[in-house]
């Protein structure tokens, strides 16, 4: 075993042994708060009718280019193992995605799409799926930890047949990706109008996430050579409106290669530059996401608790006016019926079978009713009555329709949402605080700390 591969294996035993990064910890602590069977946000989202993705616990790194650019050779650098086959003319025919992992393992479409379900969508894309593979390394070197490669076909223009619509893919998989990276070589493929094109669309939507590499910056002979070269690509991107950008900055890079060195000046480290600072700004975002969601969970757990207690107090107004129609519509029939009753039979009738005290009892409410009845002329009585048995309808129907209640939560709903309210302060906030002053620990010092 050589000496560098005894270094790099020994780094990768250091940290496989416990030296998890904060960034790593902090992506796997957010991950885990959402996806929890039990507790997680994304269960509790569902319960209230949200819907939240989780958050990746590694960026996406895509690189693009035209044939033989570079692409798989600087993954192989990045990662320090040749897991990528290189050269010119065994290329990249597909998709690759290249992750760390516990056990060096090569994955089939199939599986890659189990590994990464987010990523699924690419089984409607005619022939991608037998194009697709990953690669898992056991790599711990630079951030490899919390990258995720995706190494794609080399473009070339011309009568080039791919097995699927690779512009179609690689533009579905710029929308998804955290980062771009765009490797032009100085070997005469750099102003290949396949990759211009894609470079072109995926800048109309997320020019943020693009990065431009003269690879291979080595090989373009001296330091005339490569201004000019840089010049063509420089004058070719500049004439695509979207591309025209004030403070365009193209890198010249290259894999060092100690048995053959050059003058060249190498910034393939602004690469990794790149990386780590998308990963950190992944990290920011990350725990500003979970915040948000945290606060709106917390806000629609407390509408929806309002929206309850309202309910149940109209609930409540509505079974009162329900009962008060109710007994109107039944107590007027009764009083219609026994007040005609009481002016048709004798009064020495009503005295035999409710006694004395029941008839004074009687005339005391049928009083104002008889009277009533007496101001109708008899022709209209037969009207009257009918009317009033209408209204005695009536007032059941409105009854009915007042007891018609809105559903309410039940004693067990409302302890859950009281409950989660509960574990989203006292928990997920607390740690979502304590994470980030984990992550700003890293750069500021414990004095600046509030």
């Amino acid at each position: 075993m050589s000496g560098k591969v005894k270094v790099r294996a020994a780094a990768n035993a250091d940290a496989m042994a416990g030296a998890m990064s904060v960034n790593e910890r902090i992506l796997r602590d957010c991950h885990s708060l959402y996806t929890d069977p039990e507790t997680g946000l994304i269960a509790l989202a569902s319960h209230l009718g949200l819907t939240f993705l989780p958050p990746r616990k590694k960026i996406t790194v895509m690189l693009m280019g035209n044939h033989s650019a570079g692409k798989s050779s600087f993954i192989n650098w990045y990662i320090e193992e040749h897991i990528q086959r290189t050269g010119v003319a065994i290329e990249t025919q597909g998709f690759a995605f290249i992750t760390s992992g516990r056990k060096r393992e090569s994955l089939t479409g199939d599986a890659t799409l189990h590994l990464y379900p987010h990523f699924k969508p690419l089984q409607s894309f005619q022939g991608v799926s037998e194009y697709l593979c990953t690669e898992i390394s056991t790599s711990r070197q630079k951030k490899f930890s919390l990258v995720t490669f995706v190494d794609t076909p080399g473009l070339v223009d011309g009568d080039m047949k791919y097995p699927f619509d690779v512009n179609r893919a690689l533009l579905w998989l710029g929308e998804l990706c955290d980062l771009v990276l765009v490797f032009f070589d100085p070997m005469g493929q750099a102003l290949c109008k396949r990759t211009l094109d894609i470079v072109e669309k995926v800048n109309e939507n997320h020019g943020d996430k693009l990065r431009f590499f003269l690879s291979k910056a080595d090989e373009a002979g001296g330091e005339s050579d490569r201004q000019r070269v840089l010049m063509q690509i420089v004058q070719e991107l500049c004439k695509r409106p979207g591309l025209n950008k004030c403070g365009f900055d193209m890198p010249t890079i290259y894999v060092p290669n100690p048995n053959k060195p050059s003058r060249c000046i190498n910034q393939i480290e602004d690469v990794c530059k790149t990386i780590e600072k998308t990963i950190t700004q992944t990290v920011q975002n990350t725990l500003n996401t979970l915040g948000r969601d945290s606060q709106k969970l917390t806000e629609t757990i407390e509408t929806r608790l309002r929206e309850d207690e309202e309910t149940v107090w109209r609930n409540r107004r509505a079974r009162v006016k329900g009962c008060l129609f109710g007994l109107s519509g039944f107590l007027l029939p009764v009083f219609l019926f026994a007040s005609a009753l009481f002016g048709s039979i004798s009064h020495e009738i009503w005295t035999s079978v409710l006694g004395k005290s029941g008839v004074e009892t009687l005339e005391i409410y049928l009083t104002p009713l008889l009277t009533l009845w007496s101001l109708v002329p008899e022709d209209y009585v037969g009207y009257t009555f009918l009317a009033l048995a209408l209204l005695a309808v009536l007032l059941m129907l409105l009854a009915q329709k007042c007891f018609r209640t809105h559903e309410t939560l039940s004693k067990k709903q409302r302890r859950y949402l009281l409950d989660r309210h509960a574990y989203i302060g006292d928990v997920v906030a607390q740690r979502q605080k304590k994470l980030y002053e984990d992550y700003l620990r890293q750069s500021v010092g414990d004095h600046d700390m509030s």
